[in-house]
């Protein structure tokens, strides 16, 4: 068995922007973080077999997600110390609003898509 500790917020400390590190791996995905300036908006990301759950470690996003219906989204405003869990199979994206930190659990695979609405591309 190998248990080891790890402190997103340092990893980051010497990391580039948007490196996406990988902190650990967790079921059949992982754990990581990643550190950006404010501005941009991230593709529209989906996750089919897990929920994910994002921790603002610093500084401030909005992001939108799009519920499993044909229409309509939520749009939510996190900031530092703030996480959200989005629900398995809920398009979702982010906006940096802020410089920020940021940790992530995805314990599954992620599809991506840069569709206007990615429900029905």
């Amino acid at each position: 068995m190998k248990v080891e500790i790890v402190n997103p917020s340092l990893q980051l400390d010497t990391a580039k922007e948007m490196e996406f590190l990988e902190l650990q791996k967790f079921d059949s995905g992982g754990t990581g973080a990643f550190w950006s300036e404010a501005g941009g908006q991230s593709p529209w990301e989906m996750h089919p077999e897990c929920d994910e759950l994002l921790h603002i470690i610093e500084g401030r996003i909005e992001i939108e997600i799009l519920p499993n219906e044909p229409e309509g989204n939520e749009t939510f405003i996190l900031t530092a110390g703030s996480f959200i869990v989005v629900p398995r199979g809920c398009w979702h994206r982010q906006k940096i609003l802020e410089r920020v930190k940021q940790y992530y659990v995805t314990p599954g695979p992620t599809l991506h898509s840069h569709s206007a609405d990615p429900r029905i591309a």
